[in-house]
Formats: structure tokens, C-alpha cells, sequence
């Protein structure tokens, strides 16, 4: 389980047709053969590692759902280690279960601030609520406004310089992952 507080932004070192390698240093700290990251928000099994870097195997099932069939080397992304049941829950509660891939349609200055539209499969979209949370390529983040098909996310400053979101253009594609418990709570509903 995750927070959704990216903890680094590493880069993509090597792509595989069914992996990837990381160039990273903060989420290495104490990592094991078998511990889990998210890369993107998407949680993958660190299956080797070494100075500066560690390796990540991608399912096919993976690589239908999200966005990491598209990265190069090169390509920033962001990072995060599993919550440690003494860690504080600064964002929201994030799987790293990645719903869907969703796209990046405007991202338009308003202040200091950047307001993301981003359009999401339409079955996502009653998990989607105005002030609700969203994981968006693994960020926490709150929903500002829910249209039919498309929401959109305030990003600060700060957000936006320490995540890759400050190297999306319209046209690109990004991790979600709905809010869990109105995916638990839809399950217990009488049908």
C-alpha cells in the first residue's frame, strides 16, 4: 500500500519488452530482492538491484493497463515505497493497482498554479467526485471538477517540480487509480 507522495523522480535507464531498469537512489535505501515500488503509481517487484539502480519485471496484464509500455530511456518517472504501518498517511490510501490509463487533454496556468484536464475511461468515471482523490501516475491529488468524461486536478508548484508532471503536454497518456473505497463500498451495494 501507498501513499501517493512521490518520494523521487528517477529515470528510466534500460526498456525491455517485458521490464524495466531505474536509475534511483532515495527508494533503494533498505530495498530487498522482492520488495515492492511504485513506478507511476504502479506497484512492480524489485527483481535485482544494485548501485543506483534496480530492475522490474512487466506482465503483460501491466502493460494493457498503464502507461509504461510508453516510457523510454530517459523518461522521468515517479517513485514510492510502500507505507510502513508507522508512516504517517499523507495522502490517501493508493494500491498501486493502476484502474486505467487515462490522457492528459489541456493543462492551462491559473495563479501559480496548473489545472490538468484528463480524460478517463468512462467506466472509472463514477469513482470520480469533486473533491475526491485521485492516484494520477501515482500522485495524490484532489479531483477539482468532474465532468462526463474527463476530470480535472489543481497542481502546485511544488507538485509540479517534484513529480514528472512537469513533463506532460496535452496528448499524453497517465496512470489512474480511483479512491478504493468507493470501489468497496459500489461491491457491498445490494445489485
Amino acid at each position: 500500500m501507498f501513499t501517493g507522495i512521490v518520494e523521487e523522480v528517477g529515470r528510466v535507464a534500460v526498456c525491455e519488452e517485458h521490464g524495466l531498469t531505474v536509475a534511483a537512489e532515495q527508494v533503494l535505501q533498505q530495498v530487498k530482492l522482492g520488495d515492492s515500488i511504485a513506478v507511476n503509481g504502479t506497484c512492480l517487484t524489485v527483481v535485482e538491484f544494485g548501485a543506483g539502480q534496480f530492475r522490474v519485471d512487466l506482465a503483460p496484464e501491466t502493460l494493457r493497463r498503464t502507461s509504461l509500455g510508453e516510457l523510454s530511456p530517459g523518461s522521468r518517472i515517479n517513485l514510492e515505497k510502500p507505507l510502513a504501518v508507522s508512516d504517517r498517511l499523507g495522502g490517501h490510501i493508493v494500491q498501486g493497482h493502476v484502474d486505467a490509463a487515462g490522457r492528459v487533454m489541456s493543462i492551462r496556468p491559473e495563479g501559480d498554479c496548473f489545472i490538468f484536464r484528463i480524460r478517463a475511461p468512462k467506466r472509472l468515471m463514477p469513482y470520480i467526485v469533486e473533491k475526491g482523490f485521485i492516484a494520477v501516475d501515482g500522485i495524490s491529488l484532489t479531483v477539482v471538477n468532474r465532468g462526463a468524461a474527463s476530470f480535472t486536478i489543481s497542481v502546485i508548484p511544488y507538485t509540479l517540480s517534484n513529480t514528472n508532471l512537469q513533463d506532460k503536454v496535452a496528448g499524453n497518456r497517465v496512470n489512474l487509480e480511483v479512491d478504493i473505497l468507493a470501489k468497496y463500498v459500489e461491491s457491498l451495494m445490494p445489485k
